[in-house]
């Protein structure tokens, strides 16, 4: 049969009903395989990007995470050698300064001691350079012990639920209704002797119900997905589905917290000595203390004894607050900008 024609003595059109012919097929084939061939071999020659690498490269580009890392790292750095940076010692009080001490006097920046001096003639500066160090230790701790409870309580009770997780959240719900503060004041006003480690463990308690329920929830999330649903029909052992896939899986959030919680932990320390439920032991230099010793008993006679410490506080807190938000939009999907 010779093929129909046009008026023209063209070929007709193809119905659509009509299949190409094979060799066609073959050739379209061999080029779509080509092509794919040709993108696995780019896309193994450039590799791929790791979670990690990736949150990290975000945290390069971001401002906000450049600004809270560099004002962390001066103030670790300043805490690690406050010995070597500090002009004099912290505790000395110096016969030039207490000479010039009185009732309505507090000797300001002079030669030698570039902040002046303190209500004891001791000098400032001195004073808040290893005040820094008890304000890394007490904020570090604190985070350390209360992120350590509440993975344990949230890791329990998103692993086995029922029961077990009724009664840890509702302990968790019980911390939470009360606020902040006014818990850790009265973990303190509980404690027989106030010292720095009672500031230590009650800001740490004040902390676990956040990392509790916090790491609770991830792992309730991580239950149900697919790597975990498939790890139990192989017959894995819970005990092994919880440490290997559904914990590290859910500590990402859990960390990022973390670092708001030093910000939030070096605030809530600061307020317990503000109010001289601290380290009774005054020559040790802590900000808190000084802001609530000095800066508030002589703040019409020099305010600087209150600016100083407040200001080292906020921009302290305002740098790992920095950095934890960009964390939480480098590491979080749902948030990435």
């Amino acid at each position: 049969m010779t093929e129909p024609t046009t008026q023209a003595g063209t070929p007709a059109p193809r119905r659509k009903d009509e299949r190409p012919a094979r060799g066609n097929v073959a050739r379209l084939g061999d080029r779509k395989k080509a092509r794919l061939e040709e993108l696995a071999q780019a896309s193994a020659g450039k590799g791929g990007v790791s979670l990690l690498r990736d949150a990290l490269r975000r945290l390069r580009r971001n401002p906000a995470a450049i600004v809270g890392a560099t004002i962390i790292a001066l103030f670790v750095l300043v805490a690690i050698f406050a010995p070597l940076i500090a002009p004099h010692d912290p505790v000395q009080r110096f016969d030039e300064l207490t000479s010039r001490l009185s009732a309505d006097t507090i000797p300001g920046p002079s030669d030698g001691f570039p902040l002046g001096s303190d209500e004891l003639g001791r000098d400032l500066l001195s004073r808040l350079i290893y005040g820094s160090r008890q304000t890394l230790f007490v904020g570090v701790f604190a985070t350390l012990i209360g992120l350590a409870i509440g993975v344990l309580l949230g890791a329990i009770a998103g692993a086995f639920g029922g029961w077990v997780d009724n009664i840890l959240m509702r302990v968790t719900d019980v911390m939470l209704a009360l606020p902040a503060l006014l818990l850790a004041i009265t973990l303190v006003a509980l404690a027989s002797k106030s010292s720095q480690w009672t500031v230590i463990l009650a800001v740490a308690i004040v902390n676990v119900p956040v990392f509790a329920r916090l790491l609770r929830g991830s792992m309730l999330a991580q239950r149900e997905s697919d790597h975990v649903l498939a790890a139990r029909a192989l017959g894995v052992k819970q005990r092994s589905i919880v440490l290997r896939h559904m914990l590290p899986n859910a500590m990402t959030a859990v960390i990022v917290q973390a670092t708001l919680t030093l910000s939030v932990a070096i605030i809530e320390a600061a307020s317990l000595s503000f109010l001289g439920l601290g380290d009774p032991d005054r020559d040790r230099a802590e900000w808190g203390a000084m802001l609530g010793d000095a800066g508030v008993r002589y703040f019409e006679v020099r305010p600087e004894l209150a600016y100083y410490p407040a200001l080292a506080i906020i921009v302290v807190a305002l740098g790992f607050t920095l950095l934890g938000e960009a964390m939480r939009e480098a590491l979080d999907p749902k948030n990435r900008r």
